[in-house]
C-alpha cells in the first residue's frame, strides 16, 4: 500500500489540490473575479522563474500556512484563507521540483485579496498626497484657485481625478511589469538576482510609480481631462511607458542578477510538510463551509438589540431615516470600495475628532449632490480607525467588531 502511494504520489497530490479548490469554490472565485489576470501570471512566473534552492523554503512556507490559517480560524478571513491556498500550492511546486522564485512569491502575496484590503486602507491618502504635490507644481504656472482632497479648482471650474490615479490597479500593473522583465533577465543571463537585490528593485519600481501617476495627474489637469474617453486612457497609458516601462528596462540592464545557478542541488521537503498543510487548508475549508451565515444577524442582535432595518445581505445591515443613512457591516466592508464602487466620487478623505473620539471623514460627490461619510470600527464601546487593530484585538481576545457607517446629504 505504501509503494502504490509513493508511486503515485503525484496524481494523489493533483486529486487533493482539486477538492481543496472545490471546497473553496466561492473563494476561488471572487478572487479570480478581482484579479484572475495578475494570479495567473504570478503563478506562471513562479514555474518559469523558479531555481533550484534548499529545503529551508520549506519550513518558511508551512510557517506561513500555519500562521495564516490560524488567523482565518479565528476570524473567518477568506482572504487571508485564500493567501495559505497560493502558499500551499508553492510549497506543493517546492516539494516536487525543488525550486523557488522569490520574485514571483512577492507578486503572489501582492496579487492576494488580504494584500488588495490592505493596500486599499492606503490608497486615499496616496492619491490625496499626490494630489497636493501636484497642486504646489502647478501654482507655478497656472492659475490653480485651491484645492480640496482630489479636486482641483481652476478658472471657476472644478476638475476631479479619478480614483484610479495612483491607485491599486496601477501599482499592481507596475510591480507585476517589474517582475516580469527580472525574471526574463534571470533566463537570459542564467544567473539569478538576490534578494536584497529584489527589494532594491520593487522600491525603485514603486517609486517609478508615483512618478507615472504624479507625470498623469499633471498632464490631466492641464488637458482637463478627467472623464473615462480615449483620450484620458491615452494620457495614462503614455505616461506608464515612458515615466515607468522605459525606466525598469534600464534598470534590469544595469542591475544585473549576479548570483549562478546551482542545478546540483537535489533536496525535497519533507513530505510531513506537506500532508500537515493539507490537514490544516481542509479543516479551516470545512469550517468555514458549515459557519452559518446568520454570524453578523447573531452578533448585531446581541449588541443592539432589536434595530428596525433591513438586511442588504447577510454581511450589511441597513438603518435609514429622515436625516441620515447607517449601514452595520463585516469589518471587511471597506466603506471607499463599496461607495467607489457604487459611482461615488471621494473627493476627500481623512481622520476627524468627534466627542473626544477619532473617526473616518470621507466627502464624496454623486450626480453633482455631495454626500458626507463618517465611519468606523466597533469594539465594545470603543471607536477604532484601524482596522489592523481590531483584528489583532478580534484574534487575540475573541471580541466583536463591526464597521459602522453614517451617510448625510
Amino acid at each position: 500500500m505504501k509503494k502504490l502511494i509513493l508511486e503515485n504520489k503525484i496524481i494523489l497530490v493533483i486529486f487533493a489540490i482539486f477538492i481543496l479548490l472545490a471546497l473553496n469554490g466561492k473563494t476561488l472565485f471572487s478572487a479570480l473575479n478581482t484579479d484572475s489576470i495578475g494570479i495567473v501570471v504570478s503563478c506562471s512566473l513562479f514555474v518559469i522563474g523558479g531555481r533550484k534552492t534548499n529545503n529551508k523554503i520549506s519550513y518558511f512556507l508551512f510557517i506561513c500556512i500555519l500562521i495564516l490559517e490560524f488567523v482565518t480560524y479565528r476570524l473567518h478571513a477568506k482572504s487571508v484563507h485564500f493567501l495559505a491556498m497560493l502558499m500551499m500550492l508553492c510549497l506543493v511546486f517546492h516539494y516536487f521540483t525543488a525550486k523557488f522564485s522569490f520574485i514571483a512569491f512577492i507578486c503572489i502575496i501582492l496579487f492576494s485579496t488580504l494584500f488588495s484590503s490592505f493596500f486599499t486602507h492606503l490608497t486615499a491618502e496616496i492619491k490625496q498626497g499626490l494630489c497636493y504635490i501636484v497642486y504646489l507644481t502647478l501654482k507655478n504656472f497656472i492659475t490653480v484657485d485651491k484645492i480640496e482632497g482630489v479636486n482641483f479648482f481652476i478658472n471657476n471650474s472644478k476638475i476631479t481625478i479619478d480614483t484610479a490615479c495612483m491607485g491599486l490597479s496601477m501599482f499592481k500593473t507596475g510591480l507585476l511589469s517589474g517582475a516580469v522583465l527580472m525574471t526574463l533577465e534571470e533566463r537570459k543571463q542564467n544567473h539569478y538576482y538576490g534578494i536584497f537585490q529584489i527589494l532594491k528593485l520593487c522600491f525603485l519600481i514603486i517609486l517609478l510609480n508615483v512618478v507615472s501617476n504624479y507625470f498623469r495627474i499633471i498632464t490631466l489637469v492641464v488637458f482637463n481631462c478627467t472623464q473615462e474617453n480615449t483620450l484620458h486612457h491615452c494620457i495614462g497609458l503614455i505616461c506608464f511607458i515612458v515615466y515607468q516601462i522605459i525606466p525598469m528596462l534600464l534598470l534590469v540592464k544595469y542591475i544585473k542578477p549576479k548570483f549562478i545557478n546551482d542545478n546540483s542541488i537535489d533536496i525535497k521537503p519533507k513530505e510531513s510538510f506537506i500532508i500537515l498543510s493539507f490537514v490544516l487548508l481542509f479543516t479551516v475549508s470545512i469550517k468555514i463551509i458549515n459557519e452559518s451565515n446568520n454570524g453578523l444577524r447573531q452578533d448585531l442582535n446581541s449588541k443592539f438589540g432589536y434595530v428596525k432595518g433591513v438586511w442588504v445581505n447577510d454581511e450589511v445591515f441597513k438603518i435609514e431615516d429622515n436625516k441620515k443613512l447607517t449601514y452595520i457591516k463585516t469589518p471587511s466592508h471597506n466603506p471607499l470600495i463599496c461607495w467607489t464602487g457604487d459611482g461615488y466620487t471621494i473627493s476627500e478623505s481623512k481622520k476627524i475628532f468627534i466627542n473626544n473620539e477619532v473617526i473616518w471623514f470621507n466627502k464624496m460627490e454623486k450626480n453633482s449632490q455631495n454626500y458626507y461619510s463618517y465611519w468606523w470600527y466597533q469594539c465594545g464601546d470603543k471607536k477604532y480607525t484601524s482596522m489592523v487593530e481590531v483584528m489583532l484585538i478580534k484574534l487575540i481576545y475573541n471580541q466583536q467588531v463591526f464597521l459602522i457607517n453614517e451617510i448625510t446629504k
